[in-house]
């Protein structure tokens, strides 16, 4: 993928370059282990504790998955760059959804680091949600990123005023497409995404994305021309009980 030619892709690249700078040099604690039997072997546990190597994928896979280290931000950090690249990609494929990769910024606990660290890592959240909503060769949808950001930062409000500043035709076509996605589980009352990390609040989360989609996304939908039916699925959200089921808009109304 080419991330020199848009704007977005040239602050996600910079933002990429900047973690590869702040994070070049750092290693998991000498002291970490995990399972051969489960993780992997001694010597790939090594290559965790050189600096600087590049792991095979399947390698990285089970490192940012693994949720026992013992030291889980001082691995986060070792893997940073290639796991950031690999998430910009479209390489990194996790069992479920890519939210599953937000759990492992999670438990790093990226937020509380010094900020010559945690603030790179915020940009680049913040370049890839960009870059997912406005450019045209994004390969990851703008939904999967921001479920990932989401989960990443346990917050809702910076994924969405980004969302917001975004007004563009190609954002407002993702906004359709990250609402077409996530109605189905909305309409039952649950959560378009899993919660795995147990300081994240999963019914605060859908309640706070169900306003949002039933204020500023349904006035955006309309008027950038939506298609009518997923309108009224937006709409539906705002009914309760009898009244959203029975509505003539409900899905398999008169079936």
């Amino acid at each position: 993928m080419q991330l020199a030619d848009h704007p977005a892709r040239r602050r996600l690249s910079a933002a990429l370059d900047n973690l590869s700078v702040t994070f070049r040099g750092m290693s998991a604690h000498p002291d970490e282990r995990n399972c051969t039997c489960h993780w992997g072997s001694a010597e790939e546990l090594a290559l965790l504790k050189t600096p600087d190597v590049e792991l095979e994928p399947d390698l990285l896979r089970r490192t940012w998955q693994a949720i026992d280290w013992m030291d889980h931000a001082a691995v986060l950090r070792r893997i940073l760059p290639q796991f950031a690249r690999a998430l910009v990609a479209g390489r990194v494929e996790p069992l479920f959804g890519l939210e599953e990769a937000g759990y492992s910024f999670a438990r790093g606990r990226w937020q509380q680091w010094p900020g010559e660290h945690a603030g790179p890592v915020r940009e680049f959240l913040h370049a890839w949600c960009a870059q997912s909503l406005t450019d045209p060769d994004a390969a990851v949808p703008a939904h999967q990123v921001f479920a990932m950001c989401a989960e990443a930062s346990g917050t809702l409000a910076p994924w969405l005023a980004d969302w917001e500043k975004h007004t563009g035709h190609l954002s407002d076509r993702r906004l359709a497409e990250a609402a077409a996605e996530w109605e189905s589980e909305l309409l039952r009352d649950s959560l378009p995404w899993s919660v795995h990390w147990y300081e994240h609040d999963e019914e605060e989360t859908r309640a706070e994305l169900v306003a949002w989609l039933l204020g500023h996304a349904a006035a955006r939908l309309r008027e950038s021309g939506a298609p009518a039916d997923l309108r009224h699925r937006i709409r539906l959200l705002g009914l309760t009980g009898e009244a959203r089921w029975t509505d003539p808009h409900w899905p398999g109304h008169g079936c």
